[in-house]
């Protein structure tokens, strides 16, 4: 179990956070929690003044936004009973995402019931469940309910870049936490599939594309009127091809988090 391990997942998922920042464009930065209401207080370690308008922002240390994520992250996520490496990414996607959505989903994962709620039933379920299988699960249901928002465009390379170091950094802790006997192994293991992955995704993306374009220059008009059924079918072909470049650019990014792991085992 992680008994203790926020001391070791609190800087990863800070990392990302950030430090100080106090534009004037973010509503997040405002005390009133829009642009010019309130006192611009910024945001620092991923604590904004629109939510703890009391807090000096600009002078928070470590020491005081620990109690706050164990407060309002750590323990609802029941991530000191969750095993080493599981607490690491349902913890940072409570963060990210909102808490709710990563108790759901580390639910589904392991097999207990979907109510959003760290219980007994969950806790047990992950001590028992296939650690390694279960952070690779919840980090691909994470990505994927990343991909679906409004803001994915903006934010898809360091979300995407993100979840990948996550991942790896919690297997990389599950197999630390169970004395592996050789955890490069494992890393670079991993690495190599999602390489493999990568791999094939972008051979199928290219075939897809030469089919589609190919049936355009053929087929688009048949007897002076456009086929629409084959426009159509090109659309969804390019489409389906984009998905797989996407798919492959994020295996990359997660064959290049496990190398980079590996190489410090």
């Amino acid at each position: 179990m992680a008994k203790g391990n926020m001391s070791a997942c609190l800087p990863i998922t800070l990392a990302y956070e950030g430090g100080f920042t106090a534009d004037r464009r973010d509503p997040g930065n405002w005390t009133g929690g829009a642009v010019g209401k309130g006192t611009l207080k910024g945001t620092k370690y991923g604590i904004a003044a629109a939510s703890y308008p009391n807090l000096d922002i600009s002078r928070l240390t470590l020491a005081d936004v620990t109690p706050i994520y164990q407060r309002n992250y750590w323990r609802p996520l029941g991530a000191e009973a969750l095993p080493a490496g599981l607490d690491l990414v349902t913890f940072d996607f409570g963060v990210n995402s909102g808490t709710a959505r990563a108790a759901k989903t580390l639910q589904a994962v392991v097999g207990a019931d979907v109510d959003g709620v760290i219980g007994a039933e969950t806790l047990k379920k992950a001590a028992v469940s296939d650690v390694k299988k279960a952070i690779q699960s919840l980090c691909a249901r994470r990505l994927g309910f990343l991909r679906g928002l409004t803001t994915w465009a903006t934010f898809r390379g360091g979300w995407s870049k993100r979840v990948a170091d996550v991942e790896a950094r919690g297997v990389a802790m599950w197999l630390a936490a169970s004395a592996h006997a050789d955890p490069k192994a494992v890393l670079l293991e991993e690495a190599g599939k999602a390489d493999a992955a990568a791999k094939k995704q972008r051979r199928s993306a290219g075939g897809s594309t030469v089919l589609a374009t190919g049936g355009v220059g053929s087929n688009a008009a048949l007897g002076g009127e456009v086929n629409w059924l084959l426009i159509v079918g090109v659309v969804a072909v390019v489409v389906i091809a984009g998905l797989l470049v996407m798919k492959a650019r994020q295996n990359r990014e997660r064959a290049a988090a496990y190398q980079a792991l590996a190489k410090v085992s």
